[in-house]
């Protein structure tokens, strides 16, 4: 199981007590999901003359957990007003508590929370919505993972800073180099990684950016454990117990998203070469490229059901990257590609993954909606350096609505790999 910027992953491919596994960890999540916090910040208005000022709902006024918390808790509360009227000017904060239960992590707590606000209270009509995300988890194994993420906008867009720092300590599965490698055949690695990766982005065009970031990764106290071959992949690529990556990202990028946490329409296209050198800290001087593309479009037209497309593609250009920044399934910056794998199911010099969503509402109030999705991946291997083999992806999923007024949902999905590979995710905000 993994947590916000590791997501959470049941691997019932590895056990034959499903239901026993499911019902404990679901129930959690739901349970857990109903307690939430809701702190606003004031904007520069006086609110006074709102507190006392009935509001009149609309036929599809908008509920979020929110909302049924302050109603189970004190019965009577009047419900907060929608997105559309109360957003400017304040900070809306949502957390997420949930337990659970896995063979890999064994009992497992976690504390996830959101923030999204406008930086310009003054334009917050032209402006893209920030948010920040963190979670704090701690396991019985004595795994620990702390991210915090951020995208903030600042004058009215001209500029983007995007945070993605996080510590991890906790096993990863492994399985080997390449796309013919066997289920049957993983283990763990165990390591602690600090990542410290910075990026700020000015405007060049209308929706186009381009800026510098500064990365750091740095892991040590790595170890396998149990490996099913004396001779593994990893020794065979160049094992160490402590590597470094240290650099810079050179970023394009066009995004016309409004509202990155859940968009409704719009194109986001993000091109980063990041070279890794010596003199600044790395183990080795290696390159690598990041091409990505996110789509989405309303079907049918007027409705709110939305198409997304994904299309994430992450090579290797230059030099030998240690083998735990290699691209690899389910390490993008959230954590999300492949889902129907565990993360770490595949992972070599080059990657090409694709999917698709289909996300549809189920309730006009927007509590409740649901999601259909297929993907497929495909790694180079370690001998041919040639992409053999198509590993697809198919799932069902449900959005339950977390804070109404970032658009943030809490994502339950089910899916489906090849080798008989499937389990069980959760996410904080949608997939992609």
């Amino acid at each position: 199981m993994h947590f916000i910027g590791q997501k959470y992953f049941w691997d019932y491919s590895k056990s034959t007590e499903i239901s026993q596994m499911l019902k404990p960890s679901l129930f959690s999540v739901l349970f857990f999901s109903s307690v939430f916090l809701k702190a606003q910040v004031p904007s520069q208005e006086d609110s006074s003359s709102k507190k006392n000022k009935p509001f009149s709902p609309s036929p599809a006024a908008q509920v979020d957990m929110i909302d049924i918390a302050r109603n189970l808790f004190k019965k009577g509360t009047p419900r907060r007003e929608d997105t559309i009227i109360d957003k400017k000017g304040k900070v809306h904060f949502g957390a997420f508590p949930a337990a659970g239960y896995t063979l890999e992590t064994g009992f497992a707590g976690v504390i996830s929370a959101n923030a999204a606000f406008f930086t310009n209270i003054h334009n917050h009509e032209q402006e893209n919505i920030s948010s920040i995300l963190t979670s704090l988890a701690y396991t019985s194994h004595n795994q620990i993972i702390f991210p915090i993420q951020s995208n903030i906008w600042i004058k009215s867009n001209k500029y983007n800073l995007l945070t993605d720092w996080r510590y991890l300590k906790y096993p990863s599965e492994t399985y080997g180099l390449g796309g013919h490698t066997k289920l049957d055949s993983g283990y763990s690695l165990t390591y602690s990684y600090l990542k410290l990766h910075q990026t700020f982005l000015f405007r060049i065009g209308k929706e186009l950016y381009a800026g510098l970031g500064i990365d750091l990764d740095h892991f040590w106290n790595i170890q396998e454990i149990d490996p099913t071959t004396s001779q593994t992949d990893y020794r065979r690529y160049g094992f160490h117990t402590e590597e470094t990556a240290s650099g810079i990202s050179l970023n394009l990028l066009f995004d016309s998203r409004r509202n990155p946490i859940n968009p409704q329409k719009g194109l986001f296209a993000n091109i980063i070469f990041k070279p890794k050198f010596i003199f600044l800290g790395s183990t080795s001087n290696w390159q690598s490229l990041l091409v990505e593309v996110r789509s989405y479009q309303k079907v049918p037209r007027g409705s709110g059901n939305i198409l997304a497309l994904w299309s994430y593609n992450w090579f290797t250009v230059g030099g030998t990257p240690p083998y735990l920044l290699l691209p690899s399934t389910g390490w993008d910056e959230f954590s999300n590609t492949g889902r129907g794998y565990i993360q770490g199911r595949f992972r070599g010099r080059n990657m090409l993954d694709q999917e698709a969503e289909y996300r549809f509402v189920i309730t006009p109030n927007g509590l409740f909606g649901g999601v259909v999705f297929v993907n497929a991946e495909s790694f180079t291997d370690m001998g041919s350096n040639r992409f053999e083999v198509i590993s697809p992806g198919a799932g069902i999923g449900i959005r339950v609505k977390l804070n109404k007024f970032s658009r943030t949902n809490v994502a339950l999905d089910y899916a489906w790999g090849s080798q008989g590979s499937q389990g069980f995710f959760v996410n904080l905000g949608e997939v992609f």
